[in-house]
């Protein structure tokens, strides 16, 4: 650096002061000594680098945005999920700083030996619980312990959760995380020894008007037989080629999955009320089209098919001969 460059006069005065004995050698290399010493805390080791947090933090970006289409998707509202930050920390300080009662997944993360914890704030667990039951999804009672039905509807998202979590680490390793257990009290789940180093991946997440955070807690010990590949430069080249292909499944995936509302009309007519009141068996009211002309099919009141209504399985069925695009229609 230019300010660690000396003029010419400063080190003449320099050599001066050494002469006269204003400033001796000794303090000189003392000051240089005490700019290299860096504290080191062996209670809380540094086992993560800086390039290896900025890359889970990557991985999980990756993770929070598939789980953000999912939710959407399952809760029909509103949801973000974005990473609020990524730290080292003791397992002890974790498991201390996580509320009772509380969501925890433990997943287990084959081939590495070892297992993580997904901890959800139950803020957000009840709201969650809440919109998959037909509710509005504002929590705003108590907080408690899930009940057996609820633990249950919940035990399914988290199964879902460590599956999303497989295809977040698919570029660094072919992992394939499964859940355990679910527990609700952080003091019976114990991992690791108190002082193990873990990355804690912490999530801020909004569902409707409902807001808090899921902890992603992953051992030092766990990942350290991949810890080499926890690289920027890796993660980069590999997701560039993945993400485009990954992204297209899950889309196709929620589009696969979907449902809307089907529904055939053979033609429309307009009766009066006193008409309609009269109606009796045999009695036949005349269309606006012709039934060879095909039968209209409607997905969410949009005009999409043409086909033809008989009997498949001695069942009323719709065989669709034509796809409409915007603008066509029939003409009866």
């Amino acid at each position: 650096m230019l300010s660690d460059i000396l003029s010419q006069n400063e080190i003449d005065a320099l050599l001066t002061a050494l002469s006269t004995g204003e400033v001796k050698a000794e303090e000189i290399k003392s000051r240089e000594s005490d700019k290299k010493i860096k504290p080191y805390d062996f209670k809380r080791p540094n086992k993560f680098s800086k390039e290896q947090l900025h890359t889970l933090s990557m991985i999980h970006e990756n993770f929070a945005r598939l789980l953000t289409t999912y939710l959407s998707a399952k809760l029909r509202t509103l949801v973000q999920i974005n990473v609020f930050v990524v730290e080292q920390m003791t397992y002890n300080e974790f498991i201390i700083s996580v509320s009772n009662p509380s969501l925890i997944a433990v997943v287990d993360f084959t081939p590495l030996k070892g297992a993580a914890l997904i901890e959800m704030n139950p803020t957000i667990a009840f709201t969650i619980i809440d919109r998959l039951l037909g509710g509005t999804g504002e929590y705003k009672d108590k907080l408690r312990e899930p009940t057996e039905i609820e633990n249950s509807i919940i035990e399914k998202v988290f199964k879902k959760m460590t599956k999303i979590l497989s295809n977040a680490w698919k570029d660094i390793a072919d992992i394939q995380t499964t859940m355990e257990k679910l527990e609700t009290n952080s003091q019976f789940v114990q991992l690791v020894s108190p002082n193990e180093a873990v990355a804690l991946i912490t999530f801020n997440a909004k569902i409707g008007k409902s807001e808090g955070m899921i902890n992603i807690c992953i051992p030092h010990i766990v990942l350290e037989p991949i810890i080499s590949k926890l690289s920027t430069r890796i993660w980069l080249s590999t997701s560039k080629r993945e993400q485009p292909e990954m992204a297209k499944r899950v889309i196709t995936d929620k589009v696969y999955n979907m449902k809307a509302d089907l529904r055939a009309e053979l033609g429309k007519a307009h009766i009066t009320v006193g008409e309609f009141i009269n109606l009796a068996v045999g009695d036949v009211i005349a269309l606006d089209k012709d039934i060879r002309s095909g039968t209209d099919i409607y997905i969410k009141n949009r005009l999409k098919y043409s086909g033809v209504i008989g009997v498949y399985h001695n069942r009323m069925a719709i065989k669709v001969q034509k796809t409409l695009g915007e603008g066509d229609g029939i003409n009866g």
